[in-house]
């Protein structure tokens, strides 16, 4: 299984952006990848997700113009530009992977293995 490592949280202030990586061990061409957010007391969810070939994506409607999904298989990496950031944007970013799209979109709470996730604060 691939693993796969996240960075590039910070603090930021509302309106800022940031870009996170996720970055992982071995090839990710043909996998679906997700990145998923969990803020404190609240559950994990999906915030964008993308298919191998860059072709699919979906987003929260939370995030959806403010936020890109994108990939470079060639770098076996996947990147979430954040722009125009708010409070509620503040939580633990996640990355995880799946060959199956329904996996990554809705059943992600299947997924056994998640790594340690990267913070993002929002905030004056």
């Amino acid at each position: 299984q691939v693993q796969l490592v996240e960075s590039g949280g910070g603090l930021v202030q509302p309106g800022g952006s940031l870009r996170l990586s996720c970055a992982a061990s071995g090839s990710i061409f043909s996998i679906y990848v997700g990145w998923y957010r969990q803020a404190p007391g609240k559950q994990r969810e999906l915030v964008a997700a993308i298919s191998g070939g860059g072709r699919l994506t979906k987003y929260a409607d939370s995030v959806k113009g403010r936020f890109t999904i994108s990939r470079d298989n060639a770098k076996n990496t996947v990147y979430l530009q954040m722009s125009s950031l708010k409070p509620e944007d503040t939580a633990v970013y996640y990355c995880n992977s799946d060959r199956n799209w329904g996996t990554v979109v809705a059943d992600y709470r299947y997924l056994e293995v998640w790594g340690q996730g990267t913070l993002v604060t929002v905030s004056s």
